[in-house]
């Protein structure tokens, strides 16, 4: 029977929207709250909400959020109990894990060796295979160049996907059609995985066409209990990005999201996992799925799950860390609605999505029934070019995947964020397309088949010029029945009451 441990006091080893959202479950748990900040952080949101907040460096991640040293300083000076990662950052580094159960501190996460055997994207391939989780056809990992061209055309087929070893964020893929291309995919695919990862090793896998990123969430306790949150439909992405995520998919029926849920539990057990995971998928269109890999940490995509399922994901994680039994049961978990989530970020989407930094001058959150807004951001933010684009994530529910793209849609036009470019833009053109709507998508839709000038139309293009037209022809109006001060310096009625006056 595992030890339960009293939690008194969290420290939070993010920033943003994320680390708001643990902020939130620690208060409604009646537990304190530590937030870091960077130079750059020092007024945002997170660190105002936190019952204390401690400054551990630089602007640049590697000065600040990615020390381990400095956020263990800080854990020992404000005398918390455990450290809840977030994602990003060092929240899928098994060494920081480790450091933080040395310390005698509860890591609000997974096993260090759980996060460290699916780290390595072949160690894991190799740990899923053997535990029958389906896997995509592949080579296997350090195989010289002259290896991989001919297991490419041997064994793996075109076209195909480089990919590197240690690699995440899309970072270190390539796509290649033809065999003639493989070897300057490899060097750079090599060049950037080195760069990102410290690690040069990249694998071949074969190129799923028209798939369909779909993932399952998991949760399991230390008391033996391993159960699935139903899947999460991740198609619609830009470079390997996601941009939009649903739950639940279109694509899934019942008898396919036990399947997947059965498998992504023994892919969680094959690694001795605790508390909350991700496992994710390529579909293809005869519905055979294959492992992709596995998040050792809370999703961005969390709030999708929570609103069908109920569930409140981050308080299970802490309930979970206590050495608790997990609130959930498989058998109680049912899929109520639809929700649908749109990354804000700041992006300018008529600019291939440059990023865009600068000072917000106006932020109008979107509110009502069934809208929810996971946001770090406020009047006066900065927006810096040191971390990820992503300022707040709006999220919809409906009775029906049509209510919720239709409550969305409301959401959206009523956000209003100025000062920054975002890419609200694109998430509208995308709710107002029929491919969209209809579910008639895959992972290449938004690369391939999605342009967010040609899904504006004609008629909105008018109807732009029409409300032009017609704002300057009013303003021309009022500038027109402008009152003209009369040449006297009193008005009419004071020269009337001195008229009345003098006949008295």
């Amino acid at each position: 029977m595992p030890e339960t441990t009293f939690i008194r006091k969290i420290l939070i080893a993010n920033r943003g929207e994320i680390a708001i959202r643990v902020i939130q479950a620690c208060r409604e748990l009646g537990i304190q709250t530590v937030a870091l900040y960077s130079d750059v952080d020092r007024t945002s949101l997170h660190v105002r909400q936190a019952d204390e907040a401690y400054h551990i460096g630089g602007a640049r991640p590697s000065e600040s959020y990615l020390v381990i040293d400095k956020v263990l300083d800080v854990a020992r000076k404000s005398g918390v109990d455990a450290i809840h990662p977030g994602y990003g950052f060092l929240a899928e580094r098994a060494d920081f894990a480790q450091a933080c159960l040395d310390e005698g501190l509860v890591f609000i996460g997974p096993r260090p060796h759980s996060i460290a055997m699916m780290g390595d994207k072949l160690a894991a391939r190799e740990l899923m295979r053997k535990a029958g989780v389906p896997l995509i056809p592949g080579t296997r990992p350090g195989l010289t160049d002259d290896e991989i061209l001919v297991a490419a055309q041997t064994e793996v087929g075109f076209p195909l996907m480089v990919k590197a070893a240690a690699g995440g964020g899309g970072k270190g893929i390539r796509i290649v059609e033809h065999p003639e291309d493989l070897p300057g995919a490899l060097a750079s695919a090599r060049r950037e995985a080195e760069a990102a990862f410290g690690d040069g090793t990249v694998y071949l896998e074969k190129l799923i066409v028209g798939a369909r990123h779909i993932e399952i969430q998991v949760l399991a306790d230390a008391h033996g209990n391993t159960i699935h949150l139903g899947e999460r439909e991740c198609s619609i992405q830009r470079r390997h990005q996601k941009l939009v995520e649903e739950s639940p998919s279109m694509f899934v029926d019942e008898d396919l999201r036990q399947r997947m849920g059965s498998v992504a539990v023994r892919a969680a057990q094959a690694v001795d996992y605790l508390n909350a995971g991700t496992v994710e998928f390529l579909v293809d269109k005869e519905k055979n799925f294959y492992f992709l890999e596995m998040n050792t940490r809370i999703q961005v995509e969390h709030p999708v799950t929570e609103m069908v399922t109920g569930v409140d994901m981050v308080k299970e994680q802490i309930r979970i860390a206590r050495g608790r039994r997990m609130g959930p049961t498989q058998d109680s978990i049912s899929m109520n609605g639809w929700a649908i989530e749109c990354r804000i970020n700041a992006e300018d989407p008529y600019n291939d999505f440059m990023p865009s930094v600068g000072r917000i001058t106006a932020n109008v959150a979107p509110t009502g029934p069934g809208v929810r807004l996971d946001s770090g951001i406020y009047d006066g933010y900065e927006v810096t070019p040191y971390y990820d684009s992503m300022l707040a994530k709006l999220i919809c529910w409906g009775e029906t995947r049509g209510e919720a793209i239709l409550r969305m849609r409301r959401a959206l036009s009523e956000y209003r964020v100025m000062g920054v470019n975002t890419n609200i833009p694109f998430h509208q053109s995308l709710m107002d397309s029929h491919r969209f709507m209809a579910g008639s998508f895959d992972t290449s839709f938004v690369e391939e088949r999605f342009e967010i000038e040609k899904e504006e139309s004609e008629e909105q293009t008018e109807l732009a010029a029409i409300l032009a037209t017609l704002v300057a022809h009013r303003d021309r109006q009022q500038a027109a029945q402008i009152v003209q001060r009369n040449a006297r310096d009193v008005s009419n009625w004071k020269w009337f009451g001195r008229w009345e006056r003098m006949q008295r």
